[in-house]
């Protein structure tokens, strides 16, 4: 029999994070969810639960380099070992450069790039003591266009995604051969944080005008992505970064 597999995915409760849960659970993983949104990260637990899986939650601030040490040694000491972090925790931030506070920049900074590196940090000297281990970053595809006009797309938000990128083709080095690492650049998708931006309302428009598949994304189309990247045998890859936009090509 197969041993269990154990994956953290942090902002987890919803959205692409949620999907992805599913998707890892579906392949055999128990799965550890880190989020604020304690409700919708009890929701995601049950699904998980349904598909026979363990699941833990932990109610945390991801930017906490504390407190994700914390989480990480709970969730070692549950599972036994640690073999796929997602990090997909993330904030969007609507204000440009005339107009956003310093501090509001700084959290934007926080949440979408600190995050990884305070998982990262807490879980790959367990992976390399175990003897191996993969990790996945969400990032976007505003770090590598700079951003559109949409609401999560500013410039700090396309800041924090791009720093994503140069700290995955860095750690490949430093934690490579033994630790797999890798960002996705999802377009856009269909998600409740997009649904509350009024991202949608443009879907129709945008599929017809810039994406060359005709339709917004799905949740789903990122996960099956990410379950490639936590599951693939044999796999050679790493420092990478794969863009899910259905080629966006005019936003």
């Amino acid at each position: 029999m197969t041993p269990s597999r154990s994956a953290i995915v942090t902002g987890g409760a919803r959205g692409i994070g949620r999907g992805c849960a599913l998707a890892l659970a579906r392949q055999g993983f128990d799965i550890a969810l880190v989020d604020l949104l304690s409700k919708e990260m009890d929701r995601t637990r049950g699904e998980i639960e349904a598909l026979g899986r363990h699941a833990l939650c932990f109610e945390a601030d991801t930017s906490d380099f504390a407190r994700a040490r914390q989480v990480v040694a709970e969730i070692q000491t549950a599972f036994g070992r640690i073999d796929f972090l997602l990090n997909n925790a993330g904030k969007a931030q609507p204000k440009g450069i005339l107009d956003i506070a310093e501090d509001e920049y700084d959290r934007t900074i926080a949440i979408n790039l600190k995050s990884c590196f305070n998982y990262i940090h807490a879980a790959a000297p367990l992976m390399l003591a175990q003897g191996g281990g993969r990790i996945a970053s969400i990032s976007s595809l505003n770090a590598l266009s700079g951003g559109v006009t949409a609401a999560v797309s500013r410039f700090a938000y396309a800041t924090a995604k791009a720093g994503i990128l140069g700290m995955t083709r860095a750690l490949a080095k430093e934690l490579g051969p033994t630790i797999l690492i890798n960002a996705v650049c999802p377009g856009l998708i269909e998600t409740e944080l997009a649904k509350n931006h009024v991202i949608i309302e443009r879907g129709a428009q945008l599929a017809r005008e810039g994406i060359a598949l005709g339709r917004v994304g799905k949740v789903d189309d990122v996960a099956q992505l990410v379950v490639f990247l936590a599951t693939s045998e044999p796999c050679f890859i790493t420092g990478q970064h794969f863009v899910v936009d259905g080629f966006q090509y005019h936003v």
